[in-house]
């Protein structure tokens, strides 16, 4: 979640009434936050200096408009240039396609393939799991479960082979521009 608001504050500063709102208004299509998700993540970014406060606007509660600092925009520049990590590479991938905007068109081409990259290594690890299944000896009180589990390997696959396609496309469109 730190990166994802880095990036936000890297697109305009803002406080966190805002960054909520940034959050339901577009990168929470993909990755979801609640206000007090984000205001922990933004109390850890401004502890670590990742972060600072560009203005408190006058008023009752003071609301304070935070922006990135120089460390802050290189965390996010290691993060969107890094591995894709995590078991949950939807959310790993979209929240960084989201942010590719912010990078140089040549630079982006390569986050596009590390992400294709790690689609494919997920594709080949359903498909062992698929090859094994296809050999494995299951007791017939368990064949109606084996069918079911089955059907959500088939799902997986059919979700990773579309993410692997669709990232391999854009990949190489960005790559020919």
């Amino acid at each position: 979640m730190a990166h994802v608001i880095l990036g936000l504050l890297m697109l305009a500063p803002q406080s966190l009434y805002d960054l909520v709102k940034s959050f339901e208004a577009g990168v929470g299509l993909v990755y979801s936050a609640s206000s007090g998700s984000i205001k922990r993540a933004l109390d850890g970014l401004l502890a670590s200096g990742l972060i600072e406060v560009e203005s408190v606007q006058p008023g009752g509660r003071g609301r304070k408009v935070y922006r990135t600092t120089d460390a802050g925009r290189a965390a996010f520049r290691k993060w969107i240039d890094g591995p894709i990590e995590g078991p949950d590479l939807e959310t790993a991938a979209l929240s960084r396609l989201f942010f590719l905007g912010l990078l140089d068109p040549p630079e982006r081409a390569a986050v596009l393939e590390r992400i294709r990259e790690r689609a494919a290594a997920n594709v080949a690890e359903l498909e062992a799991v698929e090859r094994h299944l296809a050999v494995l000896e299951v007791p017939e009180e368990f064949h109606e479960v084996l069918a079911y589990q089955r059907a959500t390997l088939d799902y997986g696959l059919s979700s990773g082979r579309h993410a692997l396609a669709w990232f391999t496309e854009r990949a190489a469109r960005e790559a020919s521009t």
